[in-house]
C-alpha cells in the first residue's frame, strides 16, 4: 500500500467562509499516483472545518446564516469559552457542526463523488493563516 501527504494552506479575508477545494484534493491525488483508496481531508484548526456539499451560492448563505442562528457571535460575553480573552467561541460551535473532516473513496484514479458533491474548507475564525491535511492511501 502506498501513502500520500500534502497540506494546503488558507488565509482567508473574511471571519467566515467556504471555499471549494475539490480541484486541489484531485491534484494531491493526481500526484500520489493512488487509482484504488482512501482519500481523508481534515482541517488541523479548531476553528474550521471540511465538509462535503453542493456548490451553490445560495446554499453557502443559508449555511452561514443557519450557524449564525445556532451560534452567533454576538454578543461574545453569551460564550463560557471567550472569557479567556477569546472572541471565537462561536466558531468552535460551528466547527463542531460542519464536521472535522471528510474521507472519499478513490476508484480508477479519481475522486469517487457523487453528482453534485464537491469538497469544501469552511472557515468561521479567519483572517490567518490555516491548513488542510489531505492525506492519501491505496495503491
Amino acid at each position: 500500500m502506498k501513502s500520500h501527504r500534502k497540506e494546503l494552506w488558507f488565509n482567508t479575508r473574511t471571519r467566515t467562509a467556504f471555499i471549494n477545494i475539490t480541484p486541489q484534493i484531485a491534484q494531491a491525488l493526481q500526484e500520489s499516483g493512488i487509482q484504488e483508496g482512501l482519500c481523508l481531508i481534515n482541517s488541523m484548526h479548531i476553528t474550521s472545518s471540511v465538509f462535503i456539499n453542493d456548490d451553490e451560492a445560495g446554499l453557502h448563505a443559508d449555511f452561514t446564516r443557519w450557524l449564525e442562528g445556532l451560534a452567533p457571535q454576538e454578543p461574545v460575553s453569551q460564550w463560557r469559552h471567550n472569557d479567556t480573552g477569546e472572541d471565537n467561541a462561536d466558531a468552535h460551535l460551528k466547527r463542531q457542526i460542519m464536521g472535522r473532516e471528510v474521507v472519499v473513496a478513490v476508484s480508477g484514479g479519481k475522486l469517487d463523488l457523487g453528482t453534485w458533491e464537491q469538497i469544501f474548507y469552511g472557515e468561521f475564525d479567519g483572517r490567518r493563516r490555516k491548513r488542510v491535511l489531505v492525506k492519501i492511501i491505496g495503491e
